[in-house]
């Protein structure tokens, strides 16, 4: 008898989200230089698809660029889990940007905002 092949998804390895055509300087102002998050080379092959990728822990997230859709009428969303996270709190408001709090989750203290672009954000951190 043959071996069988055991399928199975075993992680993820990005998330995608996306930004107007010619918006990435806004961009990486936002997840880059206000959120910290570092950027990393896009493959050759891709760069001239515009948009670029982020490393979030042992994760990506690729922002892309696309034209034509209403971000801020969506509730897709990417969770980024947090170290103090009302520090992130007061500085995303420093920063102009609108804090809306989210349906509470048991065990976490959490919030949603959105990036220039409509894009929902939540920030996440367990309770202690």
């Amino acid at each position: 008898m043959e071996g069988k092949r055991v399928m199975a998804i075993t992680g993820v390895h990005h998330a995608q989200i996306t930004i107007p055509r010619g918006a990435e300087e806004q961009g990486r102002q936002y997840y880059c230089h206000l959120l910290g998050l570092p950027e990393i080379e896009k493959p050759e092959s891709l760069k001239g698809r515009g948009g670029f990728w982020l490393q979030v822990g042992d994760r990506q997230v690729h922002v892309g660029t696309e034209d034509g859709v209403e971000r801020s009428s969506t509730k897709a969303h990417l969770a980024y889990h947090v170290t103090d996270i009302m520090a992130w709190r007061q500085r995303l408001q420093e920063h102009g940007f609108q804090i809306l709090d989210g349906v509470p989750i048991p065990g976490y203290e959490r919030f949603e905002t959105r990036d220039p672009f409509g894009n929902r954000l939540e920030f996440i951190q367990p309770l202690a």
